[in-house]
């Protein structure tokens, strides 16, 4: 049975959520890989809606095993919220694995990313605030707190002491913050030692067995593939690698593994934060895209930046990834325009570019080269095979697909878990 990777294909937030529920079913493991508590994802269940930020979505999935890997980073106390928000609404969350090799969100780690997020002034990067970027560098500096670190109190104990020597230099003789006690973040930390303790296991053998059983694990990437920090848009990026090489370092499966990958667009462009976005709008087609769209952060709660679909990031996406199918989700909100701008090229300097520059500079002044696709009035929310769809809804479709290199599987026309069209089955 397959080892599926799910991503985002532009700048997160494409639906994945839904994506991953609708397999949810179908799968017997649903493993975050890499990311914290900065993603989140709304999962409309019924007439129920999930906003979730750290936990794998198919925990809303009876049956299916959700895995938080190696390599995601874990704030104890959002973890521990998210798991209580969940059971007071009945959901069952005892199956839930955590690896103890994920790396802890500190509240030094907290205090770091929002000073200084706050010093960059009009420089800044765009961060959640929530302490990601400073934990993963903690990690690549070696002086990581890990999950199975809470079970030791004299390696916390040092380990916490370890950090803290540079951290308090820089937040009182740079900052000029406070400096954080070592007793203090420890004693918090082991506070939450008992509470998460059920769920800690050794995650890489786990599913690398279950692989092994022909079991099917589908693994869920956060953010999307611009934000990925070797192949995004840097320095506007996140701190890990959402693309699908993440999977296999962030949950500890070998390449081989993995049989399918699935990217997730929308039917048109979002974008979260500071950083270059071509298709950008500023006039009444990005507010009526906000508004129909609900563009608002599930985590952040900040307002998306909306712009029409660019095939340049969607063929990227699928050069960088080896996408095998899309996902395309949202159709619906573009109902109503009578004509659909696609952007299909870049101008730069005057020279027309077809894929994604690797300059940083050539990106930050690219002007889109828009195609106009007609569009529909109809209400497709109801469309259960692709032949329910409009005429020139169906072109769109067509078009994207053929500019974005990879089959569209499947199509979102509605929030719901079943307003969906499946074209070719995932699994």
């Amino acid at each position: 049975m397959p080892a599926l990777v799910l991503l985002g294909a532009q700048w997160g937030d494409e639906g994945k959520g839904k994506a991953t529920d609708l397999l949810g079913g179908s799968v017997d493991y649903v493993v975050r890989y890499q990311g914290g508590n900065n993603a989140g994802h709304t999962v409309v269940v019924g007439d129920q809606k999930y906003a979730l930020h750290l936990l794998p979505s198919g925990i809303l999935s009876p049956g299916c095993t959700p895995v938080i890997g190696n390599g995601v980073v874990v704030d104890p106390s959002v973890l521990l919220s998210e798991l209580s928000g969940l059971n007071e609404r009945g959901v069952d969350t005892s199956k839930l694995l955590i690896s103890g090799n994920a790396h802890i969100i500190t509240p030094y780690n907290v205090t770091v990313d929002k000073v200084t997020e706050r010093f960059l002034g009009k420089r800044k990067i765009g961060t959640t605030g929530r302490g990601i970027g400073p934990t993963y560098a903690d990690k690549i500096n070696r002086v990581g707190i890990r999950v199975q670190d809470l079970y030791d109190e004299s390696i916390l104990q040092q380990k916490v002491e370890a950090a803290l020597d540079v951290k308090n230099q820089i937040l009182t003789k740079l900052y000029n913050r406070r400096a954080i006690t070592a007793d203090q973040v420890v004693e918090e930390l082991l506070g939450y030692a008992e509470q998460i303790k059920p769920y800690v296991a050794d995650t890489v053998l786990i599913l690398n067995q279950a692989l092994e059983d022909d079991k099917v694990v589908l693994f869920e990437g956060g953010q999307g593939t611009l934000l990925d920090i070797d192949h995004g848009t840097y320095p506007f990026v996140t701190s890990s690698n959402p693309t699908a090489g993440g999977a296999c370092t962030g949950a500890g499966v070998g390449p081989t593994k993995i049989s399918r990958v699935i990217g997730i667009l929308k039917a048109y462009t979002t974008r979260v934060g500071a950083g270059p976005f071509p298709t950008e709008l500023f006039d009444e087609d990005g507010e009526a895209l906000r508004r129909i769209g609900g563009e608002r952060g599930v985590t952040t709660g900040r307002d998306r930046r909306c712009g029409w679909f660019d095939a340049v990031i969607a063929r990227y996406a699928t050069r960088v990834n080896g996408l095998t199918d899309f996902f395309l989700t949202k159709l619906d909100v573009l109902t109503g325009w009578e004509q659909i701008p696609v952007c299909v090229a870049y101008e730069i300097d005057g020279k027309r570019v077809e894929e994604l520059p690797y300059s940083q500079t050539d990106f930050h002044h690219a002007k889109p080269v828009y195609e106009m696709l007609p569009g529909w009035n109809e209400d497709i929310s109801k469309a259960k095979i692709f032949s329910d769809l409009p005429k020139n809804a169906q072109a769109y479709v067509k078009a994207l697909e053929e500019m974005s290199g990879a089959p569209i599987s499947a199509i979102g026309v509605g929030p719901g878990r079943d307003e969906t069209i499946e074209i070719n089955s995932f699994l």
